[in-house]
């Protein structure tokens, strides 16, 4: 975690080290599989190829992470000519925290959200969308922001962005093996008569890959949910604000057309709420804790705030 005056929390920092962890050993297992698989039917060539694939789409998560979730969100960067209101708030968060001010993108969406990317503190972007800046008063917003803030600080975004990396190959390499099923994928080793298609290897490798990165990753989102709640609260000292403005935006969901919803999908495990409306957040167990969870851990930041020191 970089040197900020946000609550520092050590669970956090376990989590990410373990997931890191499993999650790295299980996609070099990955990779290393599908070398040992398309070696013996494409030759060293192929099982090379592989390896270098693999390493790119790490490089390209790490390297690209702001590029990439900007561009999913059709965000734009503002300079403070251009939002005034919101530099400032930033401005004074960062000078609260004691922490480089990121940059800062507007998505031009209904959807009132809020997100931070990027792959280190230096190359942050926090943005928000249209819709939570009319949606939101100035201290709903001030909170937030921090909440946002409190991710680049812990350096989550970045695990959460390399972590996927499994995932996202994993993901590539199932429908590239159901591809292969459709055109030609019955074919079998000429040497060996009773080994498997290759794409039914593939298949079944990615599936099990994907399955454990999506669970491991389930646990790490939730519990960093959490601990930004806890630090931004902490570091405005206003946690009912915070409170109020995660009401307001999963109230606004049940406005947003489905069709809206469903195009913002893949941000879901990286705003602040996941942007789907009409079922309880307690089931939305894969990316964020439930609404009544995230209330109740605010109310108690705020008895505690308000109870008289002796």
């Amino acid at each position: 975690m970089a040197r900020t005056r946000f609550l520092p929390d050590r669970g956090l920092t376990a989590r990410m080290t373990l997931v890191m962890f499993l999650l790295g050993a299980l996609f070099v297992a990955l990779i290393g599989a599908l070398m040992g698989i398309f070696s013996q039917y494409g030759g060293p060539g192929a099982a090379i190829l592989v390896g270098v694939a693999g390493l790119g789409v790490v490089w390209y998560q790490w390297y690209s992470s702001d590029k990439v979730a900007m561009r999913a969100m059709r965000a734009r960067e503002v300079s403070p000519q251009e939002a005034p209101e919101l530099h400032g708030m930033i401005d004074r968060l960062c000078a609260l925290a004691d922490m480089p001010k990121p940059r800062v993108g507007v998505a031009d969406m209904a959807i009132p959200n809020a997100f931070a990317t990027g792959r280190s503190p230096d190359r942050s972007v926090v943005c928000v969308t249209t819709g939570i800046l009319g949606t939101l008063t100035a201290e709903e917003l001030e909170g937030v922001l921090a909440h946002e803030l409190s991710h680049v600080a812990h350096r989550d975004v970045l695990v959460m962005t390399v972590a996927s990396s499994a995932g996202i190959v994993a993901g590539m390499l199932t429908q590239g093996a159901q591809y292969g099923a459709m055109f030609g994928g019955g074919r079998r080793d000429s040497n060996n008569n009773n080994a498997l298609p290759l794409w039914l290897v593939v298949l079944l490798v990615s599936v099990v890959t994907y399955a454990i990165s999506f669970l491991l990753l389930k646990v790490l989102s939730r519990y960093r949910e959490l601990s930004a709640d806890r630090a931004g609260a902490y570091l405005t000292m206003k946690p009912q604000a915070l409170a109020s403005a995660l009401q307001k935006i999963t109230g606004e969901m049940n406005t947003i057309p489905e069709r809206d919803l469903r195009a913002s999908k893949s941000m879901n495990a990286f705003f602040i709420a996941p942007a789907v409306r009409g079922i309880s957040l307690r089931s939305l167990t894969s990316t964020h804790p439930s609404l009544e969870q995230r209330l109740t851990q605010l109310a108690e930041i705020q008895a505690e705030l308000g109870r008289p020191t002796t």
